[in-house]
């Protein structure tokens, strides 16, 4: 069941007068990436054959993720009157491809993909928690906060769910890291990058990895602060098995944070 519908939210009160610009392109590449959700739900669903309850969740999970991409979508429209949010959509669709028929995860075990699953619901609950903060443009802010609690609430529903599989599975607590690791390196793959050029770049301009994995990482980590780190972190030691708040957990953080600062440089002199 959804917590909110697109509705409920304040479209009136648009102001273009706060939008930044420098935001628009990562919304737009952000609605992409949401609107995506049937086919990760038949991918976990092929994944966890045989488990009603996750189905169900997985679908349901499907659907808020859907929405989230609509509403984004209908604010870059608000932003930029040229966007055309469906073309780019199918356009995205047509060129980003995932297996929705694997019979098992790319991580290795049920409980591996899981892990991967609360990584992501860990960058995203940051991320629009991060964005919705620095934005000063009223339905931008509400939007973020909404699909923010969305996001920590489906790391909740993932997590649950790892520690059922784990039960079963015992995963160890290297194979747990690894997983955990590999998830979060992902995060400058295609996905992303991709969905940046099909929502900005012109259909006769090729795609390039590189040049658009820079725009759009360079761009998006300018927007978080340490406490979003912070608190990311928390989650993913939650997630592996570790104390989430501890010696360990802050200096995990503060490194996250260097490392962020310095790909965050390098990313936005790459696209200079």
């Amino acid at each position: 069941m959804k917590h909110w519908t697109i509705e409920q939210v304040a479209w009136d009160r648009f102001d273009p007068t706060k939008v930044d610009a420098g935001v628009i392109p990562l919304v737009k590449a952000a609605a992409m990436v949401e609107r995506n959700g049937d086919d990760y739900a038949a991918y976990l669903k092929s994944v966890f054959v045989g488990d009603p309850d996750f189905a169900a969740a997985a679908d349901n999970w499907a659907e808020e993720e859907n929405q989230h991409g609509d509403a984004l979508g209908r604010w870059a429209t608000l932003a930029d009157p040229t966007f055309d949010y469906p073309a780019a959509f199918a356009r995205y669709r047509a060129g980003f491809k995932i297996d929705i028929t694997a019979d098992a995860s790319v991580r290795g075990s049920r409980t591996g993909e899981l892990i991967a699953r609360c990584m992501v619901e860990t960058g995203t609950s940051s991320y629009y928690t991060a964005l919705g903060e620095a934005s000063e443009e009223p339905v931008l802010k509400e939007i973020c906060r909404l699909i923010a609690a969305d996001e920590y609430r489906h790391f909740k529903l993932f997590y649950d769910h790892m520690k059922r599989y784990l039960q079963r599975e015992n995963l160890s607590f290297p194979r747990r890291l690894r997983v955990a690791m590999g998830r979060i390196g992902e995060t400058e793959d295609d996905e992303l990058a991709f969905a940046y050029h099909c929502a900005n770049e012109p259909e006769s301009l090729a795609y390039d990895h590189g040049r658009c994995s820079a725009a759009y990482m360079g761009r998006s980590m300018s927007y978080y602060r340490f406490r979003h780190i912070e608190r990311g972190m928390g989650m993913i030691f939650k997630s592996i098995g570790l104390e989430p708040r501890g010696r360990m957990s802050a200096i995990a953080a503060r490194a996250s944070w260097k490392l962020l600062e310095w790909k965050r440089d390098r990313f936005l002199a790459q696209a200079a």
